[in-house]
């Protein structure tokens, strides 16, 4: 079956948001000095409380974020989960490093919340467990790495990079309960997304070692953030589907034909 013009459109539009730049060079835009810098003014015993209050903030927004949104084809509400969001990176920035630990467990809440009403608008079930741990995946999504090319590209990559440790988790909570949070492969799923997830929020926590950020640049930074993971979800649950409508080998071959078309040597040929 072939895919047609509009959601050729749609991919394209995905395929756009998925393969932007990351949040570092968006966050090092808003410091003004590359955060790679930053970041190794971080002290190293902040790093290691980053990476705990991540992985915990992960487990507290899976239980939380996702429990009360009802079924239903209905309209995101992206607005109001970045006003929510630049209130508590403002609130969290007053206090700097410290305030990033209050803030962490609150805005990432309000990102998977957010990030779970883009994919029931495009069509998932957000009680579904599958739906859940899709969600969970976003968060992984800092953005395509440097190395990968046109056949291999980022998004996909990731995807193939989680697929067996979410398989594990749909597994795990399908045989027990959607709300055993404490099943060993959810573990697993949540500390290898926390892995990734900790990038971004590492380099958070370096932006606000910068005199003078406070509480604006503390919510403008959050407000990055989530626009960041409502652009990879927009963009991966368009892709979904897709594959839902065409199949997953076919939605990525054509992806993978758009990716290439748009690389310099591809506009050439």
């Amino acid at each position: 079956m072939k895919m047609n013009a509009e959601h050729l459109a749609e991919l394209h539009e995905a395929k756009r948001l998925l393969e932007n730049p990351g949040l570092a060079a968006r966050i090092s835009n808003l410091v003004g000095s590359p955060i790679e810098a930053a970041i190794e003014r971080l002290p190293a015993p902040w790093q290691k409380r980053v990476g705990g209050a991540t992985e915990h903030a992960l487990q507290y927004a899976m239980t939380g974020a996702l429990s009360t949104l009802p079924e239903g084809r209905e309209t995101a509400y992206p607005r109001l989960h970045k006003l929510a969001a630049g209130v508590s990176g403002g609130v969290g920035g007053v206090f700097g490093l410290p305030g990033l630990l209050v803030d962490l467990p609150l805005s990432t809440v309000i990102m998977l919340r957010s990030i779970a009403e883009i994919a029931r608008a495009n069509g998932e079930r957000p009680q579904d467990v599958e739906t859940r741990l899709e969600c969970l995946r976003v968060l992984a999504m800092g953005g395509p790495s440097g190395g990968d090319d046109a056949a291999d590209s980022g998004y996909f990559a990731m995807r193939i990079a989680l697929a067996r440790a979410v398989s594990d988790a749909a597994q795990a909570l399908a045989a027990r309960s959607v709300n055993a949070a404490t099943a060993p492969a959810l573990l697993r799923l949540i500390a290898t997304v926390a892995a990734r997830f900790q990038v971004q929020v590492t380099q958070k926590a370096a932006a606000m070692l910068v005199p003078a950020l406070g509480a604006v640049g503390g919510a403008t930074i959050n407000l990055l953030f989530v626009d960041h993971f409502q652009n990879m979800s927009r963009g991966h649950f368009a892709v979904r589907r897709l594959e839902r409508l065409y199949g997953e080998g076919m939605v990525r071959r054509q992806y993978e034909a758009i990716v290439l078309a748009d690389e310099p040597m591809g506009l050439l040929t």
